[in-house]
């Protein structure tokens, strides 16, 4: 396998929750009620058992005293580590799951890997082309030779190119961020820190969210003294910090607006009041 291919153990969450088998039906029934997934994996003695969803359990939900050990279905599909995120996802597509419990050698669980976590690792890279296609933007309208490098570059250091972001995208990025979702920033260094060239709306929610990094692909250009256009553009704006952005609360994001364009407006101002409550009630929750 290519040492470059990203692997099951980059992207599992290894802060698992499961059920035992000694847990009744009615147990696991409010286990998974009081949780945010779907169902959860058998697990004793931290050797994977089996896996146990909603569904199954409405088969029986008239036995609600009855052990887990009486109704499960022995054995379930999971992964090791070192299986391809590619692999892992034609496993969910194949078999219409939407978690896959990961394994030691022993058959001992270790993490889990979800849809969501494959989708998070297919937009966390920033794509190649666009990374690209912005190196020769700025190369041929400045005469530098830019060189990239990834990094974890302090958000105190970042300098914001755009005067204006959306509230709902701000929420919308948190609980994107408190999910795992770090999509990297494109950034230009600068020697009194770094510009933004993409993605104002997360190193924004991850200031509000109290994140003191962020990782970013880093452009370096050969000759720091060349000023930009980005930094001529900032400095008529008055933007000299991430404090000088001003945020639009009033109106959406095209995103939202165009994520929410056929639902009657009612339902979708629920759906970013969700979001809004989601960040309120763990405003500083970190990923």
């Amino acid at each position: 396998m290519n040492k470059n291919t990203a692997t099951v153990g980059d992207y599992m969450v290894r802060d698992i929750q499961w059920v035992t088998p000694n847990m009744t039906v009615m147990e696991v029934k409010d286990k998974i009620i009081k949780s945010n997934f779907h169902g959860f994996p058998i697990v004793e003695n931290r050797y994977l058992l089996g896996y146990v969803t909603a569904k199954e359990l409405l088969n029986h939900i008239d036995r609600p005293d009855a052990r887990i050990r009486e109704v499960m279905r022995r054995g379930t599909i999971c992964a090791v580590p070192t299986m391809s995120i590619d692999d892992a996802t034609r496993i969910l597509f194949r078999y219409g799951l939407r978690n896959l419990p990961i394994v030691d050698e022993e058959k001992r669980i270790i993490g889990i890997i979800s849809n969501i976590d494959v989708v998070r690792s297919q937009i966390e890279k920033s794509k190649p082309e666009k990374v690209q296609s912005v190196k020769k933007f700025l190369e041929s309208q400045n005469n530098i030779h830019l060189k990239e490098v990834n990094e974890e570059v302090e958000i105190s250091k970042i300098l914001p190119t755009q005067k204006e972001v959306f509230m709902d995208e701000l929420i919308g990025r948190q609980y994107e961020l408190k999910r795992g979702l770090n999509e990297p920033l494109i950034l230009i260094k600068r020697r009194d820190g770094y510009i933004v060239v993409d993605g104002h709306h997360r190193v924004m929610a991850a200031k509000r969210m109290n994140m003191r990094t962020f990782n970013a692909v880093v452009l370096v250009p050969d000759d720091m003294d060349v000023r930009l256009g980005l930094e001529r553009t900032a400095e008529k704006w008055g933007l000299r910090t991430l404090d000088d952005v001003n945020v639009i609360e009033g109106a959406k994001h095209p995103f939202m607006e165009i994520t929410t364009m056929l639902l009657p407006k009612e339902d979708a101002a629920e759906l970013n009041e969700r979001l809004v409550q989601s960040s309120k009630a763990n405003p500083h929750m970190a990923p």
